[in-house]
């Protein structure tokens, strides 16, 4: 994990030192459940309990002479204990104290992820309630459409964040997830009852079956929903990105006192906080690749899925994380300009506005096609002269004979086109 991008929970969380405890944490929970069953005395368990250790340096050394991460962690944790220490792992397989220990970092990831949906969603309600009735140009292709407001354009996005939302929280209920059901999942040397133990004290859900490991489409699940959030994050940066473009200028991330938008020219605001979004965004979605790829292992598990998880773990819910509570910032201190979105409207000289004319001539009784193509030509003059739709309209004969000035009018208001506004909110939630 590159520490510019890691804020300090998920740094924690994905820490070495995490790791080790969380994997004595579901040792010890083991031992109680075999205590529970009467194979693991009271004493026993209470020594465990209470002098059980673990030292990150020493299992690193370990590790150095068994090539075996677990077994150096198992030996390590041995020698802070007396004779008990025999039950330790005791009817065990690695992978059933490795990936409970696993759906345990990743529920602690997910408590920070779920805060950081929370409060985007927060921070994007507000705003579009902020500037609901703002108006501005909306835009198709990248060339201007018809008026909208940038209310709407943030609806769209808490709309499309709550769905994310939605299917974070099923992802996550699935890599919240346990197995102690030994070597090839059969329970050969563990009672089923240990796993419903240490997953319930745990609060993990235990996997209906397994094979040694919990299946791997879980996480790939997850890692892709992660990757749809980031996805949706660029989404929404892109868009901020095209607006502050000095051509439009109708939003702009907040310039802080002291800030460099360049070091060759000093007039530069640059939207780098959404620029950043979008390149780690890239990156998030790189990592699906391996996470689909783990989900074919051989017969009842092999390796090749290990290596990889400590990458793309981490990695994705770090990222994830600081993508979140970036964008947040940006959209929380976002500039924006209503006064440039109005003027932006009269940029295309009413061309806006065709639509409508060309719908009240309908309602006179001309046909689409010949009000179209009466319409068309004066677009096209009034874009390659520089003059006003609306005066060319007004002075056409045909046109004349059919709308009056005043429905003439009504056709180049915008306020036609925001009459349903509210009932959009209210269809959103953001009523």
């Amino acid at each position: 994990m590159l520490e510019r991008y890691t804020r300090a929970p998920m740094a924690q969380i994905w820490s070495k030192q995490n790791q080790y405890q969380t994997w004595l944490t579901v040792e010890i929970a083991i031992d109680e459940a075999w205590n529970r069953l009467g194979v693991i005395p009271d004493a026993d368990l209470a020594a465990i309990q209470e002098k059980a250790r673990f030292d990150t340096k020493e299992i690193d050394r370990i590790e150095a002479v068994t090539h075996h991460d677990v077994v150096a962690f198992t030996r390590d944790v041995s020698e802070s204990l007396g004779p008990e220490k025999r039950w330790i792992h005791y009817g065990v397989t690695s992978t059933d104290v490795v990936d409970t220990a696993q759906g345990l970092r990743l529920q602690q990831a997910n408590v920070v992820l779920q805060d950081d949906l929370d409060q985007l969603l927060s921070t994007i309600k507000r705003q579009a309630g902020r500037y609901k009735d703002t108006v501005m140009m909306g835009r198709t292709h990248g060339v201007q459409a018809e008026p909208t407001t940038f209310g709407l354009k943030l609806a769209r996005w808490y709309s499309e964040l709550k769905r994310d939302i939605e299917r974070f929280q099923h992802a996550a209920r699935g890599v919240e997830a346990g197995k102690i059901s030994g070597a090839v999942g059969t329970f050969a040397n563990i009672d089923p009852s240990v796993e419903r133990y240490v997953c319930d004290k745990l609060d993990l859900r235990a996997q209906e079956i397994t094979s040694q490991v919990l299946p791997r489409d879980l996480h790939a699940e997850y890692l892709a929903t992660l990757a749809l959030i980031a996805t949706s994050l660029e989404n929404f940066a892109t868009e901020i990105r095209s607006l502050q473009r000095s051509e439009i200028h109708e939003v702009e991330e907040h310039f802080n006192p002291g800030q460099k938008g360049s070091s060759a020219m000093p007039h530069k605001r640059n939207p780098i906080g959404s620029e950043n979004i979008c390149g780690l965004a890239r990156t998030v979605r790189g990592l699906i690749v391996p996470a689909y790829e783990n989900v074919t292992l051989w017969h009842e598990r092999d390796i090749s899925h290990s290596s990889a998880e400590r990458i793309i773990l981490p990695e994705s819910t770090t990222l994830v994380d600081y993508m979140l509570h970036r964008f947040n910032r940006i959209l929380t201190e976002l500039d924006v300009f209503p006064e440039q979105m109005r003027a932006n409207l009269k940029v295309t000289y009413g061309l806006i506005y065709s639509q409508r004319v060309l719908l009240k001539l309908i309602d006179k009784g001309m046909s689409r096609e010949a009000a179209y193509d009466l319409i068309q030509p004066l677009t096209a003059q009034a874009w390659e002269q520089h003059c006003q739709f609306k005066t060319l309209v007004s002075d056409n004969e045909r046109i004349k004979a059919l709308l009056s000035p005043a429905e003439i009018d009504d056709a180049f208001d915008y306020h036609y086109h925001l009459r349903h506004v509210d009932e959009i909110f209210r269809r959103v939630g953001l009523a």
